[in-house]
């Protein structure tokens, strides 16, 4: 009988530490449904200028810009922009008060999911280039709005390499 009892009470030791996911995949971040969304994207409409230092809406400065654009199927910060993430970044170090939010976004190809992923990739590669090069990590949210928030609605190569995007946003602007 003790010998059965002391497998058994081991079973029962081990099966009560397990744990079991209640409801789906738990811990896995929730899906939006499509529709309604109130996240701010990039566009002049969006943007308060008078909350705004002038460099960074002046079109004549490189801090006006605000998009960051990746190849296909990547998160990889291209070299072209190398020089406008460091601005931002430069920009953040000397300005602590102001806050950053890069809303990772991509193309209509892929699952919501793989697309909400990859567009996490790519505003956490910006965020990591801006903390590298001098913005505090508190300065700096990242974001993905997956294939949510198209730049250009088309159905071509040529808006889907609008839509393959990191957009940073200043305070004030989201």
């Amino acid at each position: 009988m003790k010998q059965l009892a002391i497998p058994a009470l081991v079973a029962l030791l081990i099966a009560g530490c397990s744990s079991t996911p209640s409801g789906p995949e738990q811990g896995a971040a929730p899906v939006e449904t499509r529709g309604g969304s109130s996240v701010a994207t990039v566009n002049a409409g969006n943007i308060d200028s008078a909350k705004l230092p002038r460099e960074l809406t002046d079109p004549k400065s490189i801090l006006s810009k605000r998009s960051i654009y990746f190849d296909y199927d990547s998160y990889e910060v291209k070299g072209e922009y190398k020089d406008l993430v460091a601005a931002h970044a430069k920009f953040l170090s000397n300005n602590r008060q102001f806050k950053m939010l890069i809303q990772g976004n991509t193309d209509e190809r892929g699952s919501r999911e793989y697309n909400l992923a990859l567009g996490q990739k790519r505003s956490d590669a910006v965020k990591k280039m801006l903390t590298v090069l001098g913005a505090r990590e508190d300065q700096v949210e990242s974001v993905s709005l997956g294939e949510e928030k198209p730049k250009n609605e088309g159905h071509d190569e040529a808006a889907w390499s609008e839509n393959r995007r990191g957009d940073m946003l200043y305070s004030g602007e989201f």
